[in-house]
């Protein structure tokens, strides 16, 4: 053989040896590198990435929870027992008051004010009124607190805690409007009408779930169904309708 085919012969020689040590490297390293990935999906952490939300019910979400109802009603020095004024407002105040889970309704006098006597008395047509409107008697509990000052006359406070819908209060100016080219939502927007709908609820569990059905009216189902069979349609909105009657 000639040198130069003894040449190229070694030369094809080494580069197959290399080939097939580095392929046999090369398995192992994928094998490596795929786990790694793998075992980096199985473990990747569910993070949202982002800026602060821009939703108003997400910045100001309603929720349900305690709140203390209360009501401060003014008594005159002179006065002698419940006005009429008083119990009208009271009146109104307790349309709000849970029957069914019957809060403890509270009635503080003040004491040390200039109309502590006539707030005693009104605070004791107070209870008598509370209990005439559904309250139980032994959910009115009446306590005084300390009046600012023995010159002014103080009200009579009437509270009990419900469960309300609310939100946060609304009034956040974090940043001036004018400082930023951002078209996104401030901080308090949309947080009155959030408010606003939370003071509508009526049953603040209606945002939790569906109330349970009431029982059907089988009479009235009945006369509702021979109603609907025993109308009239025009022979022209039989042949015109592609729905079958």
């Amino acid at each position: 053989m000639s040198q130069s085919a003894l040449k190229a012969s070694t030369i094809a020689t080494t580069m197959r040896f290399g080939r097939s040590r580095i392929c046999g490297r090369a398995v192992p390293v994928l094998a490596i590198a795929v786990a790694a990935l793998l075992s980096g999906c199985a473990n990747r952490d569910s993070v949202t990435v982002g800026a602060i939300p821009d939703d108003y019910r997400t910045n100001h979400p309603i929720v349900i929870a305690e709140k203390n109802q209360k009501i401060d009603l003014p008594v005159g020095a002179g006065d002698r027992g419940m006005t009429g004024s008083q119990r009208d407002t009271l009146l109104g105040f307790l349309d709000s008051y849970d029957k069914s889970a019957a809060p403890t309704l509270t009635i503080q006098v003040p004491s040390g004010s200039a109309n502590e006597v006539a707030a005693t008395a009104a605070a004791r047509d107070f209870a008598r009124l509370a209990v005439a409107a559904g309250v139980k008697r032994n959910r009115v509990v009446v306590t005084s607190y300390q009046a600012a000052s023995s010159e002014i006359s103080s009200p009579v406070r009437v509270s009990f805690v419900s469960v309300r819908a609310q939100t946060d209060k609304c009034g956040r100016w974090p940043a001036d409007l004018v400082e930023t080219s951002e078209n996104k939502h401030y901080a308090d927007f949309g947080c009155s009408y959030q408010n606003n709908l939370a003071a509508q609820m009526a049953n603040p569990a209606d945002l939790l779930g569906p109330r349970k059905s009431t029982d059907i009216d089988a009479e009235n189902r009945g006369a509702v169904i021979d109603v609907y069979r025993q109308r009239g349609i025009s022979g022209d909105f039989l042949s015109n309708s592609e729905v079958d009657f």
